[in-house]
């Protein structure tokens, strides 16, 4: 359906968060979201999820304002509800009551049958000395990947 791939990252996850299980939801969109999506204007940097009268909702997500969209356009940073089974609803209820544990969004990209979907971690936050650590660790490998590349 697609011609090209959309696939919109957050990439201050892995730097800020431990992700220890990950789920793809579905997401109720509106018309001219999905348009806006589809041309790569969105953004879940911020975004988070939280759960409301046993639904899991997405706050922070920013999707740009369709540009052909008229009157009826969406506003960009609405609350999304996430569309997971009650089962693996009820499985990160069960985790969030553990002290430390949140629901990040990941990423967010488009199938081939042109239904977006989001996937969401279970995160718990790094400290700063985890934050160095793992910074030590990706210079170490791009040295040793660099002194390979020269012989």
């Amino acid at each position: 359906m697609a011609d090209k791939n959309i696939y919109i990252k957050n990439k201050k996850a892995s730097f800020n968060y431990e992700t220890i299980q990950t789920y793809t939801a579905g997401i109720v969109l509106t018309g001219t979201e999905i348009k806006s999506i589809r041309e790569g204007k969105a953004n879940v940097t911020d975004a988070f999820c939280y759960f409301s009268n046993g639904e899991l909702w997405c706050k922070g997500m920013h999707i740009s304002e369709y540009f052909y969209g008229s009157y009826s356009n969406h506003n960009p940073d609405r609350e999304r509800k996430l569309l997971l089974n009650k089962r693996e609803l009820i499985k990160i209820q069960e985790k969030l009551k553990d002290k430390g544990i949140t629901v990040i969004v990941v990423s967010m990209y488009i199938t081939q049958r042109g239904l977006a979907k989001v996937d969401i971690a279970l995160a718990r936050g790094k400290k700063l000395f985890d934050k160095r650590e793992d910074m030590k660790e990706k210079d170490a490998k791009r040295d040793m990947d660099r002194a390979r590349r020269r012989f």
